[in-house]
């Protein structure tokens, strides 16, 4: 299981490091084609989509790698069960809003498929199309905090201590 875990979050990385090399060609296909002077509707549109894409799809891999932004003043100061308790509670709200965010993320493709919802811009795109990417993207990071939230149960997780924090930026 935890190889297959691994692969998962693994593998939405490597989709949104595929968009972010979509936003490059996107923007460098808008500046080649105003130099150009050839019109190339929905390239900022589709750099957007790609952005998107590119932050969603990376939640995950960053939540594993403990690299989302954690205020820890008051948990810095907890130790023992009381640091434990303070990290499941805090896993536990994560759990519950990843849920709600991924449900409601995956809804929101759902029904603008259903609805044959299209972008606003010269493009007319299909919004369920670059919405999948933030509704996966959101079901990979309830995923994952599920597994945190299991991981910390155990007492198998590995969190950074305050001072090693600091020495991520």
């Amino acid at each position: 299981m935890r190889r297959w875990l691994e692969f998962l979050y693994d593998a939405a990385a490597w989709l949104a490091a595929l968009a972010m090399i979509g936003i490059l060609f996107w923007v460098l296909a808008s500046i080649v084609s105003r130099q150009l002077g050839v019109n190339l509707p929905g390239t900022d549109a589709y750099a957007g989509y790609c952005m998107a894409a590119s932050g969603f799809l990376a939640l995950a891999h960053t939540l594993k790698r403990n690299e989302h932004i954690r205020v820890t003043l008051l948990l810095g100061r907890l130790q023992g069960a009381a640091r434990r308790g303070m990290e499941l509670w805090a896993l536990s709200a994560g759990v519950m809003l990843g849920g709600l965010f991924a449900v409601y993320s995956v809804r929101l493709a759902w029904v603008s498929h259903a609805i044959n919802d299209v972008s606003t811009g010269n493009d007319a795109t299909p919004l369920w199309i670059p919405q999948i990417a933030m509704g996966l993207g959101a079901v990979v990071l309830f995923i994952a905090l599920l597994d945190e939230w299991f991981l910390e149960l155990r007492g198998q997780r590995k969190t950074l201590a305050s001072e090693e924090a600091l020495h991520n930026e």
